[in-house]
């Protein structure tokens, strides 16, 4: 059966997974180092795992099978959750696969070596309406691609 699994901890689209679940009648673990105080639905499990660097990551990989989806913006996440035959999304719609997460990895890397070098700083970009509308999209046709597939 398809589940959902979210890298919680700093993850904007809850509600709107929540909404997706719902409609569809899914599984979903939200996959934290914190306690998560939201009010959930009876199909959505919290689960709080150590505060170790890893742990909610370790927990996912544990815990996925082929044909999930997984909610993360952790490139090194996706790249293992590929590995199992996961389906990967981050909040912002963008997907990865085998075909671009080679140069998402890269990007992590110059990124983490300029900011390291004082060459650039840390900077997120803010989270916007179009970027939770492509998730939205992203995430119901990846729902109805695995559901076709079964």
């Amino acid at each position: 059966m398809l589940t959902i699994y979210v890298d919680a901890d700093a993850c904007p689209v809850k509600e709107e997974i929540f909404r997706v679940a719902i409609r569809h009648n899914l599984q979903v673990y939200l996959v934290s180092n914190s306690r998560l105080t939201m009010v959930v639905d009876k199909n959505v499990h919290k689960i709080q795992v150590e505060s170790d660097l890893d742990a909610a990551d370790d927990w996912i990989e544990e815990h996925i099978e082929a044909g999930d989806i997984v909610v993360t913006v952790d490139i090194l996440l996706a790249e293992r959750c590929l590995k199992k035959g996961v389906c990967t999304i981050n909040p912002t719609g963008k997907i990865f696969n085998s075909d671009n997460i080679g140069i998402a990895k890269a990007m992590r890397n110059l990124r983490a070596h300029l900011r390291e070098t004082g060459v650039a700083s840390s900077y997120n970009a803010t989270f916007s309406k179009q970027d939770r509308s492509r998730f939205l999209r992203a995430l119901e046709e990846m729902i109805q691609l695995i559901k076709r597939q079964s």
